[in-house]
C-alpha cells in the first residue's frame, strides 16, 4: 500500500523517486481476466518482443516465449487457452506479464502459492537474476533466503531488520513470547556465559546472512562497473567540444568509482568475517 501509493501514511510522508516503477504480483490473477479465452501464444504475441534479464556483462536478451519456457511451459502449452491452464501455470503467466512491463520495483505477495517444487526452483532462478528491487512477502523461508538479500519483520509494532534471516526472526519471536509470559527480569550472565557470548564465531544463520550480504555486495559492484562502462561509452560518443557535458559525465564516473571502492572495503570486511 505505502510503496505502491495506494495508501497514504497516517503520520510522516513517503518520498518516491521519479524513476520508480512499481508492479505487484498479487494473490489474484486479475491481469489475465481479459485473456481467458485466448491461447497463450496470442497473449505473448501482444507483448514486447524482447526482455533483458540480468545486468552488465551478465545481461541476456530473451523473448517472451523463451521466458515462458524458462518458467516451465512446454511448446504444446502455447496453444492452450488461458482459462484451461492450471493455477500454477496462470500464476507463472501472470508473473511474465508483469516482468515484461519492465518495473524496477517488484512486490511479490505469496508468489509460491500453487507452484510445485520444480516450478518454484524455476521462479527462484528467474528472480535471482532479475536486476530490479524485490519486495517479497512469503511464508516460504527458503524462497525468501534464496531471492532476497535482506529480511525484515514486524515485531511489536515496529519494522525490524533481521541480519540473521528467518532464524533470527524465530529466535526474536520466541524471546518476545517468553518475555510476555514471564514477569521476571533479565537473567545476569555468569562469567563463563559472558565469555562464550563474546566469542566471534558465527552461527549457521549468521554465516548464511553474511554470505548473502557478500553476494549482494558483489552484485552491486558488478552493477556499478557496468554503469562505468556505459558512462565511458557515453563520454566517447559525446560532443568533445561540450566541456560542461563531459565534466558532468566525468563526475558521474568518479562517483561510481568511489562507490566501487567503498563496496570493495565492505567485501573485504565480510570476507574476513567468513574466514
Amino acid at each position: 500500500g505505502l510503496i505502491t501509493g495506494d495508501v497514504e501514511p497516517s503520520d510522516g510522508r513517503v518520498k518516491r523517486g521519479k524513476t520508480v516503477q512499481v508492479a505487484t504480483l498479487t494473490q489474484q490473477t486479475h491481469e489475465l481476466d481479459k485473456y481467458m479465452n485466448d491461447p497463450v501464444r496470442v497473449v505473448i504475441s501482444e507483448l514486447q518482443s524482447t526482455y533483458t534479464l540480468g545486468s552488465g556483462s551478465k545481461a541476456q536478451e530473451m523473448t517472451p516465449a523463451q521466458l515462458l519456457e524458462r518458467l516451465g511451459f512446454a511448446s504444446a502449452q502455447l496453444s492452450t487457452p488461458v482459462k484451461d491452464l492450471s493455477g500454477g501455470q496462470q500464476r507463472r503467466l501472470q508473473l511474465l506479464l508483469i516482468l515484461l512491463s519492465q518495473p524496477n520495483v517488484l512486490i511479490l505477495d505469496e508468489p509460491t502459492n500453487d507452484l510445485d517444487t520444480d516450478m518454484l526452483a524455476a521462479m527462484e532462478d528467474l528472480l535471482d537474476s532479475w536486476p530490479g528491487t524485490l519486495v517479497v512477502v512469503s511464508h516460504d523461508r527458503y524462497f525468501l533466503e534464496r531471492v532476497t538479500d535482506d529480511q525484515y519483520a514486524v515485531l511489536q509494532g515496529h519494522l525490524r531488520h533481521l541480519p540473521g534471516g528467518v532464524d533470527e526472526y524465530l529466535r526474536r519471536s520466541a524471546e518476545i513470547a517468553k518475555g510476555t509470559a514471564s514477569s521476571g527480569g533479565m537473567k545476569s550472565a555468569t562469567p563463563s556465559e559472558a565469555a562464550a557470548s563474546a566469542e566471534p564465531k558465527l552461527s549457521g544463520a549468521e554465516k548464511r546472512a553474511a554470505e548473502k550480504q557478500l553476494a549482494a555486495v558483489e552484485r552491486k559492484m558488478d552493477k556499478a562497473s557496468a554503469e562505468i562502462e556505459k558512462l565511458n561509452a557515453e563520454m566517447a560518443a559525446h560532443d568533445q567540444s561540450d566541456i560542461g557535458g563531459l565534466s558532468d559525465l566525468g563526475k558521474k564516473v568518479g562517483a561510481k568509482e568511489t562507490e566501487i571502492a567503498e563496496l570493495e572495503e565492505q567485501w573485504m570486511e565480510l570476507s574476513e568475517g567468513l574466514d
